[in-house]
């Protein structure tokens, strides 16, 4: 099975950047987008083209233009489920699960804690609800949880870690929370195939270059149940295709 994974900055825009053919040749049997910045009542004739033999599922943030997931799955799932039960968290559109035979994919756009951290408290009560989340979907059957996470788990998954680590996205604070995930019965499934392979990033800013330079964060997961992890075949960053300032990530897994 193959999975994607992308936050393409706005789905709209990201149409007329070559998402229509990467999506059409990438034929992924689960195509997971993060901020997608717009409604359902948005959606255009190219969106629904790509719709076409596909179950699509959509969740909005209340805000226009902000946030929102979609998956689009050539599989119908048994049970699609909207947030993580929480209104806090559930009004801003940030997670769709799909419950499958063997599985469960969540798809996730973990909160950015912002410019000066003004968000960190907030996001630290978010990786708390959404780990207590993945861990009851955990005892049921496995997870596949994938995203724009918005962490650079460590000190090799960004190109300047001496400067970052008071910066969002790099804090202490949000990166202790992802092992705690990891030490909670997941796997990161790039660093299990990869786990010193360095200079592999998803995300860069807009700004000096820096993906030109790839001046870049690693910050887009597939994280799978430790239950599953021997069936991973490759997990991979296509960091080769354009349209957005993160670039997919895909995983191929036997189950």
């Amino acid at each position: 099975m193959r999975l994607v994974s992308w936050n393409v900055n706005g789905l709209r825009a990201v149409i007329n950047k070559g998402f229509i053919e990467f999506f059409e040749n990438i034929n992924a049997d689960i195509f997971c987008i993060q901020e997608t910045k717009m409604q359902e009542d948005q959606i255009t004739d190219d969106i629904k083209r790509l719709s076409k033999n596909k179950c699509v599922y959509w969740n909005s943030a209340e805000k226009k233009g902000y946030s929102g997931t979609a998956i689009f799955s050539k599989i119908k799932p048994i049970s699609v489920n909207y947030g993580i039960g929480k209104e806090e968290h559930d009004k801003e559109g940030r997670v769709i699960t799909l419950e499958f035979d063997k599985f469960y994919i969540v798809n996730s756009y973990t909160p950015n804690s912002k410019r000066e951290l003004e968000r960190l408290d907030y996001r630290m009560v978010w990786e708390d609800e959404i780990r207590a989340y993945l861990r009851k979907l955990d005892n049921n059957k496995p997870v596949i949880y994938c995203g724009d996470l918005n962490v650079a788990h460590n000190e090799i998954d960004l190109k300047n870690p001496a400067t970052n680590h008071k910066n969002a996205g790099f804090t202490d604070e949000e990166r202790n929370k992802m092992t705690k995930l990891l030490s909670s019965g997941f796997v990161d499934t790039f660093r299990y195939m990869y786990p010193n392979k360095e200079d592999s990033y998803s995300w860069w800013s807009y700004m000096f270059n820096a993906r030109q330079k790839n001046v870049g964060w690693r910050i887009d997961y597939f994280i799978v149940s430790d239950s599953i992890k021997d069936q991973i075949k490759d997990a991979k960053i296509l960091s080769e295709v354009m349209g957005s300032d993160h670039c997919p990530v895909e995983l191929e897994i036997n189950i």
